[in-house]
């Protein structure tokens, strides 16, 4: 099958949208497809065969780091069209999610679509806290628009994804939950390099005797970073040696600075900074428990990889980490600062406990793999083109029994085949 894969963010970008459509790209090619993905450049035009990645040229938008492309890039409808596709999959409402639903248009070809990112979470981005009803209807219809009417199959990595289309904006399609997969060996505690780990560790100002706290991801609002710097003055109180190490980069690093320095927490948190792809592991297997308070997250995808490593994750309750996440078992949930900070303290004083609810953890993660994802999007991909190729063999199937009638009628004898 010749899949192409259109999404707004592609690595070296890092966010969660890339690296879902890298891990499908995969395990798709693994799977014995071709896949060629469409994606935004920075800089200039380019098509990378060696790995069938066409960039176009975007225009910062102003919100978070995405671009936007012309809806139509003439130049990319050129090489594109010579790929032969049989199936779309696009991971983005706008700009280059605009141009795959022409493209599909214009030439027939099925299209697939994953909602990754729950709008309404990021409408602050855009009003700043003005007009938010409004905002939030006008969401509602452009997502129901792009997600609904424009696309023949929608696939959704979680259940709360699922119950936004059909239980808040009462959507009759098909939505299919099919959870992110990645590469969860590269995060295997055995796969690291205990002298690059070692050589971080001081890197970064840990001392052999801290107990990390980490959280990996984007530095904005809807993470609730604030919540998990506020908890740790507290959590300091009882356990000196806690550090909390935010890795990555965002909007709001600077606040978050001077929270941290009008707290007096310049000891016990440390901000690394951007992290680039092939290092993210390492950063994990520095931590002695893995820690999200945000409740914006369609996946998660952090925690799945937390979870690969072994690690304890302290999770706020929400939809989104349940599919991974059993209570206690692989993974611990809290509903408010309390009940966060006795989770971080019972993990830190029974160690036991800790690596129990650690390798759970692993083996959870292990059902999360690129292969088991892109399997279960050619579940997809294959009902959509059967569906097309039957559509069009009852299309030509009727328009050659018009055809037969007429004849019939204007020769007042059947001429047909």
């Amino acid at each position: 099958m010749r899949i192409g894969l259109f999404t707004d963010t592609y690595p070296p970008y890092i966010n969660g949208v890339s690296t879902s459509v890298m891990m499908l790209k995969n395990g798709l090619e693994k799977l014995g497809h071709t896949v060629y993905v469409v994606t935004v450049n920075s800089e200039s035009f380019s098509y990378r065969s060696e790995d069938n990645v066409l960039m176009i040229p975007g225009v910062p938008i102003g919100i978070l780091d995405y671009r936007l492309t012309s809806l139509y890039p003439m130049k990319a409808k050129k090489i594109i069209k010579s790929w032969n596709l049989d199936v779309i999959h696009s991971h983005t409402e706008f700009g280059v999610g605009s141009f795959a639903r022409f493209f599909s248009k214009q030439y027939n070809i099925p299209l697939v679509h994953t909602y990754h990112t729950m709008y309404e979470e990021y409408i602050y981005y855009i009003t700043k806290g003005y007009f938010d009803g409004p905002s939030k209807k006008l969401v509602e219809y452009l997502t129901l628009f792009l997600c609904d009417k424009t696309v023949e199959e929608l696939i959704v990595p979680t259940k709360k994804a699922y119950d936004l289309f059909k239980n808040k904006y009462k959507v009759k399609r098909n939505v299919h939950i099919i959870p992110t997969g990645i590469d969860v060996k590269r995060f295997y505690k055995e796969n690291i390099d205990k002298k690059e780990k070692e050589a971080l560790r001081k890197d970064i100002g840990l001392n052999k005797n801290d107990y990390v706290v980490m959280f990996v991801g984007r530095i904005a609002k809807e993470k609730n970073i604030e919540f998990l710097i506020n908890a740790h003055k507290k959590l300091i109180k009882k356990n000196k040696n806690a550090k909390l190490v935010i890795v990555g980069d965002g909007p709001d690093v600077k606040d978050l600075f001077e929270l941290v320095d009008k707290n007096k927490l310049n000891k016990n948190v440390i901000f690394t900074g951007k992290v680039s792809w092939d290092k993210v592991p390492i950063y994990y297997a520095l931590c002695d428990v893995f820690v999200t308070s945000s409740t914006s997250e369609t996946q998660g995808l952090t925690v799945i990889e937390a979870m690969a490593a072994s690690k304890p994750v302290v999770a706020i309750k929400d939809e989104s980490f349940e599919i991974v996440i059993e209570n206690e078992k692989n993974g611990l949930f809290f509903t408010n600062e309390k009940e966060y900070i006795n989770l971080i303290e019972k993990l830190y004083n029974d160690k036991e406990y800790a690596n129990k609810i650690g390798r759970k953890a692993c083996d959870k993660a292990k059902l999360y793999s690129e292969e088991a994802y892109a399997k279960n999007v050619l579940e997809i991909y294959n009902m959509v083109i059967k569906r097309d190729t039957n559509i069009f063999n009852k299309t030509f199937h009727n328009i050659k029994k018009i055809v037969s009638k007429k004849e019939v009628d204007s020769n007042g004898k059947d001429n047909s085949m």
